[in-house]
């Protein structure tokens, strides 16, 4: 997996910490891992336990150009083999599927053309709302791949479908994802 670059955006909810352990994950599998945070994912957990683990800046402002010959969120969707959202909140999935770009993972998103895959956590109610399931399918028809939450106790205390997949079964997957890419070349 040398020399694959995967974009983990991170949105704002308590199954940040299990991000942490994605980037984690995919750096023991090989993989090249840089991180974009919102603001409301730095209230979980802050940009530096991400930066520790990927080894890489960790970017949340869209003005905080870090090397001023490049433009960050332009740069870091070029650099991308594959963006993941994880967690990815309602809130996030809304801006996606609406066009609305106010952020450095939005800006970013918008600008890639890499692959991306959504991975939702949140209440289970939330979940199930109709206009979360529509943003989900205006965005699977944007082309945008979505890896289920499990079904479980939720931070809320319900139990129901919401959580987070587990870090290690998104590992697998983009394994899975870049060994068929490379079979087919």
């Amino acid at each position: 997996m040398k020399n694959r670059n995967v974009l983990l955006c991170v949105s704002g909810g308590i199954a940040v910490y299990k991000a942490v352990a994605l980037v984690s994950k995919l750096t023991q599998a090989g993989f090249n891992v840089k991180v974009i945070m919102t603001e409301s994912a730095q209230k979980f957990v802050t940009p530096l336990s991400f930066q520790v683990m990927s080894k890489n800046d960790v970017y949340f402002d869209t003005f905080d150009e870090k090397d001023s010959s490049k433009i960050a969120h332009i740069d870091l969707a070029d650099w991308a083999d594959l963006v993941i959202v994880a967690p990815a909140t309602a809130n996030i999935i809304g801006k996606f599927a609406n066009g609305i770009a106010d952020d450095m993972v939005t800006t970013t998103y918008f600008a890639t053309t890499s692959p991306v895959w959504i991975a939702p956590a949140m209440n289970v109610h939330m979940y199930d709302h109709p206009a979360i399931k529509r943003n989900i399918a205006q965005l699977s028809e944007d082309g945008c791949l979505f890896i289920e939450p499990s079904e479980g106790y939720l931070a809320c205390g319900y139990v129901g479908k919401g959580r987070l997949e587990e870090p290690e079964k998104i590992t697998q997957l983009v394994v899975e994802h870049f060994e068929k890419e490379a079979n087919k070349q």
